[in-house]
Protein backbone atom coordinates (compact mmCIF):
# COMPACT_ATOMS: atom_id res chain seq x y z
CA UNK A 1 0.00 0.00 0.00
CA UNK A 2 1.29 3.43 -0.91
CA UNK A 3 0.38 6.30 1.38
CA UNK A 4 0.26 9.88 0.15
CA UNK A 5 3.17 12.18 1.00
CA UNK A 6 1.06 14.17 3.48
CA UNK A 7 0.08 10.99 5.28
CA UNK A 8 3.67 9.81 5.58
CA UNK A 9 4.74 13.26 6.82
CA UNK A 10 1.97 13.17 9.41
CA UNK A 11 3.06 9.74 10.63
CA UNK A 12 6.74 10.76 10.77
CA UNK A 13 5.87 13.93 12.66
CA UNK A 14 3.48 12.33 15.12
CA UNK A 15 6.02 9.63 15.95
CA UNK A 16 8.72 12.28 16.49
CA UNK A 17 6.44 14.19 18.86
CA UNK A 18 5.18 11.08 20.66
CA UNK A 19 8.75 9.88 21.32
CA UNK A 20 9.20 12.83 23.69
CA UNK A 21 5.75 14.28 24.44
CA UNK A 22 6.94 16.98 26.84
CA UNK A 23 9.40 18.46 24.34
CA UNK A 24 8.50 21.20 21.87
CA UNK A 25 9.93 20.45 18.44
CA UNK A 26 10.25 23.07 15.72
CA UNK A 27 8.62 22.23 12.41
CA UNK A 28 11.88 23.20 10.68
CA UNK A 29 13.70 20.48 12.63
CA UNK A 30 11.33 17.80 11.37
CA UNK A 31 11.36 19.23 7.84
CA UNK A 32 15.15 19.04 7.80
CA UNK A 33 15.25 15.51 9.23
CA UNK A 34 12.84 14.17 6.59
CA UNK A 35 14.08 16.43 3.78
CA UNK A 36 10.75 18.11 3.08
CA UNK A 37 9.63 21.67 2.55
CA UNK A 38 8.86 23.43 5.86
CA UNK A 39 5.89 25.10 4.15
CA UNK A 40 4.47 21.74 3.08
CA UNK A 41 5.03 20.27 6.53
CA UNK A 42 3.31 23.27 8.14
CA UNK A 43 0.10 22.36 6.32
CA UNK A 44 0.30 18.81 7.65
CA UNK A 45 1.02 19.98 11.20
CA UNK A 46 -1.88 22.40 11.00
CA UNK A 47 -4.23 19.52 10.19
CA UNK A 48 -2.80 17.46 13.06
CA UNK A 49 -3.31 20.42 15.41
CA UNK A 50 -6.94 20.85 14.26
CA UNK A 51 -7.49 17.18 15.07
CA UNK A 52 -5.97 17.60 18.56
CA UNK A 53 -3.08 15.23 17.90
CA UNK A 54 -0.45 17.94 18.37
CA UNK A 55 -0.53 21.41 19.78
CA UNK A 56 1.29 24.47 18.56
CA UNK A 57 3.32 26.53 21.01
CA UNK A 58 4.39 29.98 19.81
CA UNK A 59 7.36 32.05 20.87
CA UNK A 60 10.88 31.32 22.01
CA UNK A 61 11.28 27.62 22.67
CA UNK A 62 8.01 26.99 20.90
CA UNK A 63 7.16 24.49 18.23
CA UNK A 64 4.81 21.57 18.34
CA UNK A 65 4.30 18.89 20.94
CA UNK A 66 2.29 15.71 21.17
CA UNK A 67 -1.17 16.23 22.66
CA UNK A 68 -2.76 12.79 22.28
CA UNK A 69 -2.41 9.46 24.08
CA UNK A 70 0.20 7.24 22.38
CA UNK A 71 -1.38 4.11 23.86
CA UNK A 72 -4.75 4.92 22.30
CA UNK A 73 -3.99 6.76 19.07
CA UNK A 74 -3.67 4.30 16.20
CA UNK A 75 -2.03 4.56 12.82
CA UNK A 76 -5.53 4.46 11.30
CA UNK A 77 -6.54 7.51 13.36
CA UNK A 78 -3.72 9.51 11.77
CA UNK A 79 -4.06 8.02 8.29
CA UNK A 80 -7.77 8.83 8.12
CA UNK A 81 -6.99 12.52 8.60
CA UNK A 82 -5.22 12.55 5.23
CA UNK A 83 -6.46 9.59 3.18
CA UNK A 84 -9.85 8.82 1.73
CA UNK A 85 -9.73 5.37 3.25
CA UNK A 86 -13.33 4.28 2.85
CA UNK A 87 -12.52 1.59 0.29
CA UNK A 88 -14.31 3.25 -2.62
CA UNK A 89 -12.33 4.30 -5.65
CA UNK A 90 -14.33 6.73 -7.76
CA UNK A 91 -12.15 6.22 -10.84
CA UNK A 92 -13.73 3.92 -13.39
CA UNK A 93 -11.86 1.82 -15.93
CA UNK A 94 -13.22 0.11 -19.01
CA UNK A 95 -12.96 -3.39 -17.56
CA UNK A 96 -14.57 -2.61 -14.19
CA UNK A 97 -18.00 -3.86 -15.23
CA UNK A 98 -16.75 -7.23 -16.49
CA UNK A 99 -16.73 -10.41 -14.38
CA UNK A 100 -12.93 -10.16 -14.11
CA UNK A 101 -13.13 -6.50 -13.13
CA UNK A 102 -15.75 -7.18 -10.46
CA UNK A 103 -13.75 -10.15 -9.11
CA UNK A 104 -10.61 -8.00 -8.92
CA UNK A 105 -12.57 -5.24 -7.15
CA UNK A 106 -13.74 -7.78 -4.57
CA UNK A 107 -10.17 -8.87 -3.84
CA UNK A 108 -8.90 -5.28 -3.65
CA UNK A 109 -11.70 -4.35 -1.24
CA UNK A 110 -10.69 -7.27 1.00
CA UNK A 111 -7.04 -6.13 0.92
CA UNK A 112 -8.11 -2.61 1.86
CA UNK A 113 -10.21 -3.96 4.72
CA UNK A 114 -7.28 -6.01 6.03
CA UNK A 115 -5.03 -2.93 5.83
CA UNK A 116 -7.61 -0.83 7.72
CA UNK A 117 -7.95 -3.54 10.39
CA UNK A 118 -4.17 -3.75 10.78
CA UNK A 119 -3.70 0.02 11.00
CA UNK A 120 -6.51 0.15 13.57
CA UNK A 121 -4.64 -2.26 15.88
CA UNK A 122 -1.24 -0.56 15.82
CA UNK A 123 -0.94 2.27 18.34
CA UNK A 124 1.74 4.92 18.36
CA UNK A 125 3.16 3.30 21.49
CA UNK A 126 3.62 0.07 19.53
CA UNK A 127 5.23 1.98 16.65
CA UNK A 128 7.64 3.69 19.04
CA UNK A 129 8.77 0.27 20.27
CA UNK A 130 9.31 -0.84 16.67
CA UNK A 131 11.28 2.36 15.93
CA UNK A 132 13.44 1.72 18.98
CA UNK A 133 14.23 -1.83 17.79
CA UNK A 134 15.32 -0.40 14.42
CA UNK A 135 17.68 2.04 16.16
CA UNK A 136 19.63 -0.82 17.73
Amino acid sequence: MKLQKNTRLALYSVLEFAADPARHIAASSIAERYDVSPHHLAKVLSELARAGVVESVRGVGGGYRFAANARRLTLLDVIQLFEDFDGRDERREGGDDTPVGRALATVLEEVDEMARATFATITLATMLRIVERHRK
